[in-house]
């Protein structure tokens, strides 16, 4: 689709394998999972023990006492991402109009802990009131709303929350206001924070997580692990990157989107494919262009091998000359977050030239037949990327990142 041609120039990350971008990165090119024994929850109380959360997040070092306590750590996260994100990408607000600019941010479930600690109040305790500020914790977009509050942004700021496939959502719809030039620079991504006992208990009842750990592909994989965390990206016209001296990781070429219209929870491969085929299409790039594809690869009987028919049927025979891995074996499922991790992983990727790995891999599955990349990092220069999310609901999202220009 004709427009402005859109560059990567920050990135911004909260994960269990590390806050910050550094740390993140160290992770996903060593091949290192951060899938370890739950804390602050009774483990003994689930049915599974383990998780991706995030750990050594100091909240006092980043905010103050007052604002902290408005603030549920979901959005905590998407404000610290957000900060490093501005700070990578060099923004001086002195050359930029708030009001060309915007925040665009996923999440699935929003205040978890906030609505957890409130029903403890009401239902266990037995008291009259809750937190007064609960609605504000619990509410979706209050991390996009505080980035904007903080940096002083008045364009167009909304959270969209599509389930796993909200941050690409999100991250989609920022990318295509930048190219169409409706606004100058956008932070965009998706942060989630779910490790409350009441939220883990749902996820229990539905009997896909884990006993142990994540293994996409594997033909012994016994289901998702959760996690949580933030991604952002700041956004904005190469022209204008290029002009000012920014880095560039890379451009964002393309998004696609569809809905299965199948199934709850079920994927259905023809609407995966479909998503897949549209971001290509909008980046105008062809199939037999694309290197590496971040998997949505939840490591569930059923997710896995869906993708992979999903990825025959968009791709052909290419896909046989395809890298596939699954990061979620490393920060786990971080839900209405994973979009932005996931991307982020697939941007670096390109910028770097390393694949990150499906890491926990044992056994090949004749079902997940293609190159996944088990276990270990590959050095290997790779022009275009695609980074899937496939969510409840059948409401698919794909994002196509292109390596930067090395004139540049």
């Amino acid at each position: 689709m004709p427009g402005l041609r859109v560059a990567v120039t920050g990135v911004g990350v909260i994960s269990a394998c590390g806050c910050g971008v550094p740390a993140f990165w160290d992770s996903m090119r060593e091949g290192r999972p951060a899938i370890t024994r739950l804390s602050g929850v009774d483990p003994g109380r689930l049915r599974f023990p383990n998780g991706a959360q995030v750990r050594g997040f100091d909240v006092s070092a980043h905010f103050e006492p007052k604002i902290a306590d408005v603030l549920d750590p979901f959005a905590q996260f998407a404000v610290v991402a957000a900060r490093e994100a501005l700070r990578d990408a060099g923004i001086d607000w002195k050359r930029h109009e708030p009001g060309r600019c915007a925040v665009v941010t996923g999440c699935c479930v929003g205040g978890q802990a906030s609505e957890d600690a409130g029903f403890v109040d009401l239902y266990l305790e037995k008291r009259e009131r809750v937190h007064p500020l609960t609605i504000p914790r619990i509410m979706s977009n209050a991390g996009a709303c505080y980035i904007a509050m903080e940096q002083g942004i008045t364009g167009p700021v909304f959270t969209v929350s599509t389930a796993c496939s909200s941050a690409n959502h999100a991250i989609g719809q920022a990318f295509w206001m930048v190219r169409q030039g409706i606004v100058d620079m956008a932070i965009a991504g998706g942060s989630e924070a779910i490790f409350s006992f009441g939220f883990l208990k749902a996820w229990e009842a539905m009997r896909v997580v884990s006993p142990d750990t994540c293994r996409p592909f594997s033909r012994d994989r016994k289901g998702l692990i959760l996690g949580e965390g933030a991604g952002m990206l700041i956004l904005e016209p190469l022209e204008g990157a290029r002009a000012r001296g920014a880095r560039v990781y890379g451009e964002l070429a393309g998004f696609g989107m569809s809905s299965d219209a199948f199934h709850l929870t079920q994927p259905s491969p023809p609407g995966a494919a479909l998503a897949m085929r549209r971001a290509l299409e909008d980046a105008a790039i062809p199939p037999e262009a694309v290197g590496y594809i971040n998997a949505h690869g939840t490591a569930t009987a059923s997710n896995d091998p869906a993708e992979i028919k999903a990825i025959r049927s968009a791709f052909g025979a290419h896909a046989e000359r395809l890298m596939i891995s699954s990061t979620k074996s490393m920060h786990g499922h971080a839900l209405g977050a994973a979009g932005a991790l996931e991307g982020i992983a697939s941007l670096l990727a390109l910028y770097h030239g390393i694949i990150p790995p499906t890491a926990n891999f044992t056994a090949p599955d004749p079902e997940c037949d293609l190159d996944v990349v088990p276990n270990r990092p590959r050095p290997a220069r790779v022009r275009i990327a695609l980074s899937n999310s496939f969510a409840f609901g059948g409401l698919n999202a794909c994002l196509v990142f292109q390596a930067p220009d090395q004139s540049i």
